[in-house]
């Protein structure tokens, strides 16, 4: 059998987040997921397109929001930890990271 690998995206570390954390972060993608599951009723009910244009729009501002909660619990405890610690590549990492989330 051959080694299993994880996504190739992703950089391989881990991240334990409080039970708070958690629960913010995953109430925010049950409510994309079930807007999502929204947009999809619509298109096979070939609803309105502007009517399916402005759901998205919801989901992507959904997601920004995940993305916002996400970045600042990443910030004040990963980014604050390595800083400290004395690993400035952290920084170098987190903007490589703003640039991708804001093109």
């Amino acid at each position: 059998m051959g080694e299993e690998k994880g996504c190739p995206h992703c950089s391989g570390r881990k991240k334990k987040r409080t039970p708070e954390e958690q629960k913010a972060l995953l109430t925010r993608l049950r409510k994309a997921e079930g807007q999502i599951r929204g947009i999809q009723k619509m298109v096979e009910q070939d609803a309105y397109c502007p009517d399916i244009l402005i759901q998205v729009s919801a989901v992507t501002s959904a997601l920004n929001s995940f993305n916002k909660e996400l970045l600042a619990c990443h910030i004040r405890s990963c980014v604050s930890e390595d800083i400290r610690e004395g690993r400035e590549e952290t920084v170098d990492e987190l903007v490589k990271v703003m640039q991708k989330l804001m093109k």
